[in-house]
């Protein structure tokens, strides 16, 4: 199937799919993502090989209904609550925890898996990894966890920085945290960084017209779903400024970043239909440990770090899971 058909499919299943639901009484997926369907049908394609492992296709013994906040996180309240009220057998919240927050809020019987790299028990989601209790469980993805050792990687690849900025989004749940990890982390290794903040397209340009004031040496990006959604733009402005930066996934080499280190999306997003599979089948999200992500990927674009005029050695290579050239 092409992508284009993909993603219209993803985009219009909700309107035909209720009717067939009611009438063979499938089980109906409600799936809520802070996103939007076209940068995320490649993880929606790897949720429904999930469901497949399980037994579950959509379309044949299944029905599943998407929600989509295409970048709002005001829109998640609605969106939870219209399945709530569709009543669906399963909330799936990807794309940050946001959307979980937000189903949780809404119901406290269906159960919701989760995909999202803030913590979960910080956020009160769940009482502990092992044993989560309530409705909830899911796929811990860790990305936030993994800003000191993106920090950590930068100064690898660029040994000579001293000075460095940390992108993030005060509408996060978890950017206080992920804040303070960054900067004990740049304190441990005797390095400056400056905090700056953007929440809508409009400030991330005057955020990146800031940074190349500052002569920062390099940049980090934050785990958000928002950047994520305008990684062209946020890639753009940093090879526009020549600043080398480091984000959380993949996406962000493939559109033309320099590198990333950070768990792979599609399987987490894999992970997620396997557990949204498993309680179809009658297991409860109690029973379900929240998993952690174990697949993590450093990703490095060669024609990005060549543009920014970087030399990357050898050893530094070897430890590099995909280079794109």
């Amino acid at each position: 199937m092409r992508r284009r058909e993909f993603v219209a499919r993803i985009g219009t299943v909700a309107l035909a799919w209720p009717l067939v639901a009611r009438a063979q009484r499938v089980p109906v997926i409600g799936f809520l993502n802070s996103g939007s369907p076209n940068e995320r049908a490649h993880l929606v394609e790897a949720f429904r090989q999930g469901l497949k492992e399980g037994g579950y296709v959509d379309g044949k013994n299944l029905a599943i209904e998407y929600r989509w906040a295409e970048g709002r996180p005001d829109l998640l309240p609605k969106l939870a609550a219209e399945l709530v009220e569709r009543k669906v057998a399963v909330i799936v919240a990807t794309g940050s925890l946001a959307p979980a927050i937000a189903a949780k809020s809404a119901t406290k019987t269906i159960p919701i898996v989760f995909s999202g790299g803030e913590d979960p028990i910080k956020l009160g989601l769940v009482r502990s990894l092992s044993h989560p209790g309530g409705n909830v469980t899911g796929i811990w993805g860790a990305a936030v966890a993994l800003h000191r050792k993106r920090l950590e990687i930068l100064k690898d690849l660029i040994p000579g920085a001293t000075r460095m900025v940390y992108l993030g989004n005060p509408d996060n749940p978890d950017a206080k945290a992920s804040a303070y990890d960054v900067l004990a982390g740049a304190e441990a290794m005797r390095m400056q960084v400056d905090i700056v903040n953007a929440r809508t397209e409009s400030e991330i340009d005057a955020v990146f017209a800031a940074i190349n004031q500052m002569r920062a040496d390099a940049l980090l990006v934050a785990t958000d779903p928002f950047f994520t959604s305008r990684r062209e733009q946020i890639v753009a402005l940093a090879a526009r400024y020549a600043i080398p930066a480091s984000y959380p996934f993949r996406d962000f080499p493939v559109a033309g970043g320099l590198m990333s280190y950070g768990p792979n999306l599609s399987e987490t997003y894999r992970q997620v239909g396997v557990y949204a599979a498993r309680i179809l089948q009658g297991v409860k999200p109690a029973d379900l440990p929240i998993l952690q992500a174990t697949k993590i990927e450093l990703v490095v674009n060669l024609k990005a770090a060549k543009k920014l005029g970087l030399v990357i050695s050898r050893d530094f290579l070897a430890r590099v899971d995909e280079v794109i050239q």
